[in-house]
């Protein structure tokens, strides 16, 4: 079988094609990852490469309750700790690099901290709170270019820690579902009337530079990215005129850039997101012509293959991983799947954590 062939991604060998996608998970206490963040992983480890969960490479990009980060030195020690004990099972493992940008709540974020996004266009919905429950999002501030710039060397700091010190394989930037790049790309989220507004160009811009700083400090081929085209997630627009050549245009920089893959997250399943209009991934694929990580309700050896078979490379699986830390042995010899609890997704402690 296809997917349980190692593979090179870059100079990293991979025991198997299957992908823990990132999950929030919402354990870290304080913002810091922990020894029960590193059991989890750990336990998961037989994946062929695990992406973390989204951590914030700044106070500001603090979204959800208790996620961890990677901009202090205790959070840096703590993901060393998570990578040591990945490593100890023979795995490997991206960091997530996840700012929230205007998905937020006051309440989430550290003292002194600000929400920020492209444009002060407060995002629809609400934000859960462990002090008060659900509550809307907050209006976020339009970034100014220096805050722009800012934010973007806060990544570089974030990838070039995390590679040095805490010795993960590579970063994974988050582009997808709504979040802080996913803002800047979406012209709903992005009314800006400058250099990163308007234009497809520009409307990318603030993505690529980031992409090109971290690759700067870590090499191309230990960074990866996730794009959700035709993603809805996080009160975005699905469809717009310019959607597939603003993919066409990202792909055709990204692969400028030799990063290590491209993530498509695929939102019709997971986020009752409408059906594609185009072929999205084949023409993303097609204009990277790198690595391609794909996926969606992947929970058999045949819907894995299926996404192989369709000319991509590299198959994710989520809630999956969440009950059956197992997955890979369980799928190999055909196995039944636990289904997860959704009670226990995002509440602190090991149960439906690491109890499985």
């Amino acid at each position: 079988m296809n997917i349980f062939k190692p593979f090179s991604l870059g100079n990293i060998q991979l025991n198997n094609k299957i992908v823990m996608a990132p999950l929030t998970r919402s354990r870290a206490i304080d913002n810091i990852p922990n020894e029960l963040m590193a059991k989890y992983y750990q336990q998961r480890a037989t994946a062929g490469l695990i992406i973390s969960e989204g951590t914030s490479p700044s106070p500001n990009g603090i979204g959800y309750p208790r996620i961890p980060g990677a901009y202090t030195d205790t959070q840096i020690k703590g993901w060393k700790k998570i990578a040591t004990a990945v490593h100890a099972k023979g795995g490997k493992i991206f960091v997530q690099l996840m700012h929230t940008g205007r998905i937020t709540a006051k309440a989430n974020m550290p003292d002194g901290s600000i929400a920020l996004a492209p444009s002060a266009i407060q995002a629809s919905g609400e934000m859960f709170t462990d002090q008060d429950g659900l509550v809307a999002h907050e209006i976020p501030k339009a970034m100014t270019l220096q805050e722009i710039k800012s934010s973007q060397d806060e990544f570089a700091l974030a990838a070039k820690r995390l590679i040095n010190e805490a010795n993960v394989d590579g970063i994974e930037l988050h582009a997808a579902n709504g979040y802080l790049l996913n803002q800047f790309i979406n012209p709903k989220s992005n009314q800006r009337e400058d250099d990163y507004g308007g234009s497809i160009e520009n409307r990318s811009r603030y993505v690529l530079e980031i992409a090109e700083k971290v690759a700067n400090e870590i090499g191309g081929d230990k960074v990866g990215i996730r794009l959700s085209p035709y993603g809805a997630f996080n009160d975005l627009q699905s469809n717009y005129d310019a959607l597939e050549d603003t993919f066409i245009y990202l792909s055709q920089q990204i692969a400028l850039l030799n990063l290590a893959y491209i993530h498509i997250v695929d939102q019709r399943v997971a986020f009752g997101a409408p059906d594609f209009t185009t072929d999205i991934k084949k023409t993303i694929k097609e204009n990277f012509k790198g690595t391609i990580i794909s996926g969606g309700d992947v929970n058999s050896i045949e819907k894995g293959e299926a996404i192989i078979n369709s000319g991509l490379d590299l198959v994710y699986v989520g809630r999956p991983f969440i009950s059956n830390p197992n997955f890979v042995e369980k799928l190999q010899n055909n196995q039944k799947l636990v289904s997860p609890n959704a009670d226990t997704f995002y509440t602190p402690g090991e149960h439906g954590y690491t109890d499985y």
